[in-house]
């Protein structure tokens, strides 16, 4: 099913005076062992014009990439558990207060960089400044995925990291497709997103970011992990 917008969503956004359709493209719930690129290759060919450009949500490429992990077999450690009651939860995920989504933090930047940033930040809150935590922890720690009330399972008992090598993904795609559309490996949710890798130049990921700033995806069970952006005439 695509085209039609999620609860709550437009279809069309205006930025800097252009209007840009976002077309949802729904699929089965992709699970790890699905390959990526058949993936969207059976749900986005028939559908794309040249000019157009791909987004693919991070989560997806994770998981085809073996890098989501039961929230049974992660063991948090001490450390793990006492900085994640120090992160604020907001209704549009949980980041990494939780213990386990604060281990995989641990795993995947390690023990000094996540430190650093968690005292930093104590300090900078004082002031309030926010957000140095991830300025300094970095994309791999704001990637990280874990469980909320809407997601769907069986990703509401795990943790998804963030994905390999993005901006290769994107490339990846868009040869794919035979080059004739960009390519971007998104992080979007409803406060915000970040580009991860994409075959745009920086300028056309800042507007990207502008295009996709209402979340169009949806944040819960939408299960539409890719999606389309068109120059509307």
């Amino acid at each position: 099913m695509t085209g039609q917008a999620n609860d709550g969503k437009a279809l069309e956004v205006v930025v800097e005076g252009v209007r840009y359709a976002r077309i949802p493209i729904r699929t089965h719930v992709v699970m790890p062992g699905d390959d990526l690129d058949a993936v969207v290759s059976d749900y986005a060919r028939d559908l794309l014009e040249p000019g157009d450009l791909l987004f693919v949500t991070e989560k997806i490429v994770a998981i085809t990439q073996g890098r989501s992990y039961a929230l049974a077999d992660i063991t948090p450690r001490r450390l793990a558990r006492l900085l994640s009651r120090y992160v604020v939860k907001t209704p549009y995920g949980i980041g990494l207060g939780m213990p386990e989504t604060m281990e995989m933090a641990l795993r995947e930047c390690g023990t000094p960089r996540i430190l650093f940033a968690a005292a930093v930040s104590a300090v900078t809150k004082l002031f309030g400044r926010r957000g140095d935590f991830y300025r300094i922890a970095g994309d791999k720690a704001r990637a990280i995925d874990g469980p909320t009330n809407g997601t769907i399972p069986p990703y509401d008992q795990s943790v998804v990291l963030g994905p390999t090598d993005p901006a290769g993904v994107a490339r990846r795609l868009q040869a794919l497709f035979g080059g004739g559309q960009d390519v971007a490996v998104v992080d979007i949710n409803d406060i915000g997103g970040n580009i991860l890798g994409s075959t745009l130049d920086k300028a056309g990921e800042r507007r990207l970011v502008q295009i996709l700033g209402d979340n169009p995806l949806g944040q819960e069970r939408q299960s539409t992990p890719l999606g389309i952006v068109r120059q509307v005439a």
